[in-house]
């Protein structure tokens, strides 16, 4: 007899756990549906353990580069041990993943470890990873089935040629690397690289790296990157990628439409994702996907088929973890007719964890003035903040946008130190529609990197006090 459920989740990701849990806790009988990952890709093989060797990259490089600068003398040989770094990605990764189940536990959901097949709109059949067979059904059901990774056209993966999830399960290094692709995943596993030694090259495709991010964000970082030693190839297209097993030659045409043949040990394919739609039965469900083959929702995060519900990647509304997770929770409040909001995807945080660090939300200025506003400016430097100087890292800078008319923060665009801990603050002023003068006058606390805020804000009133 079908096991029967008030709300089944597809994947265990970040939005599917965190729904799951919602749901739960609203009193509705849950289960999720995962066949790998429990704490999805973010868990696993993407933010967490990136994070574990993004810090150790960072201890690298103040040993290797700034020691002098801390006081710091070494008698005798320093060596950096990246299979030990490896080691600690993975205890920080299973930990989390660890702690995964016990919310399950704790919040009585059961779990099926095996992939999920719709077989009709209000039933799944589930292939046990055991190799058995389950059927269930459901009243609702959530989908939060992820993404895959994009690879460049005319290309596949090989022992030399990896995507982000086969280089971050793996303990060496190579001597040389290409990186195709620099938004966020692409400009992190570069600071990880250099810093533990490997020669590498960054190629983007459009005209600038971080190429989400505002144009004066994504100066500063090549900036620094160029500084390290990394070669940034902008504006320029991947033609050809061939392993020979020794090494991986790319062949590619910069700007000036000149070819040229690049090798390396190793190609790393940082392009983007696709949304995971295939082999989930959802043509027997009804469920309509958008041109960009996404599963397409309303603001209540229903999908065509009312009570079915999707969330995360697989929408490709906004594809980071932290959004899955508030579309996690509020269809899991719909499905349960809880109080619950509308979410403003734009005005969503971003976060990458290069180093010096990049946070971001709302429009950048191009896309305020694209968008017709008329718009105040403020940057503020931390060069000027005392607390950057004191943590020898006074990079970068705050940078605001204003609506002229009424007030309203539009964007904020952050790149130095620990910035992405700064940004929760001007989120939340957005959510609360603070005005720059309601941030500014916030006491701050001195000396703080946060102050860099204020001043910004204050700078939006045309009154900075220390610039």
């Amino acid at each position: 007899m079908a096991q029967a459920y008030d709300v089944i989740v597809v994947g265990a990701g970040p939005g599917g756990y965190t729904a799951a849990v919602r749901a739960a806790q609203l009193g509705l009988k849950t289960a999720v549906v995962e066949k790998k990952y429990w704490g999805g890709v973010c868990l696993n093989v993407g933010c967490i353990p990136a994070k574990s060797l993004l810090r150790n990259a960072e201890l690298a490089h103040i040993f290797n580069e700034e020691a002098d600068k801390f006081g710091i003398r070494v008698d005798g040989k320093v060596t950096f041990d990246y299979k030990a770094a490896f080691e600690r990605s993975r205890q920080v990764a299973d930990g989390r993943v660890k702690g995964i189940h016990f919310l399950m536990r704790k919040n009585k959901i059961t779990e099926y470890d095996g992939w999920a097949n719709f077989k009709d709109a209000n039933t799944i059949e589930v292939a046990l990873n055991d190799g058995k067979t389950e059927t269930l059904t459901f009243k609702n059901c959530i989908i939060a089935a992820g993404a895959t990774t994009r690879l460049l056209p005319g290309t596949k993966l090989s022992q030399n040629v990896v995507t982000y999830e086969e280089q971050i399960l793996s303990d060496n290094l190579p001597k040389s690397i290409i990186i195709a692709g620099a938004g966020a995943i692409g400009v992190e596993f570069a600071y990880v690289f250099r810093n533990y030694g490997v020669d590498v090259t960054l190629i983007e495709y459009v005209d600038r790296i971080l190429p989400l991010e505002d144009e004066e964000v994504s100066a500063e970082l090549e900036k620094h990157y160029k500084k390290s030693g990394i070669k940034v190839l902008t504006s320029t297209k991947v033609e050809k990628v061939e392993d020979t097993g020794k090494n991986v030659k790319v062949t590619v045409t910069g700007k000036d439409g000149a070819q040229q043949v690049l090798e390396a040990d190793r190609v790393l394919q940082a392009i983007g994702f696709a949304p995971r739609t295939a082999g989930y039965g959802l043509e027997n469900t009804g469920v309509k996907l958008t041109e960009r083959g996404a599963i397409d929702v309303n603001e209540k995060l229903q999908t065509s088929v009312p009570h079915i519900y999707a969330i995360g990647d697989v929408t490709a509304r906004l594809m980071l973890a932290h959004a899955a997770e508030v579309m996690g929770i509020v269809a899991a409040e719909n499905i349960a007719g809880a109080h619950t909001i509308t979410l403003d995807y734009r005005m969503m945080p971003k976060t990458t964890y290069c180093i010096p660090q990049v946070a971001s939300f709302g429009y950048t200025e191009k896309q305020a003035r694209e968008a017709g506003y008329e718009i105040n400016v403020s940057k503020f430097p931390f060069m000027a903040n005392a607390k950057a100087h004191g943590l020898g890292d006074a990079v970068g800078f705050v940078k605001l946008i204003s609506d002229k008319k009424y007030g309203e923060i539009l964007g904020a665009h952050l790149i130095g130190p620990d910035v992405t801990e700064l940004l929760p603050e001007l989120t939340l002023a957005r959510y609360a529609e603070l005005t720059p003068e309601e941030i500014a006058r916030n006491v701050h606390a001195h000396p703080t990197l946060s102050e860099a805020i204020k001043e910004a804000a204050h700078g939006l009133e045309g009154q900075m006090i220390n610039l």
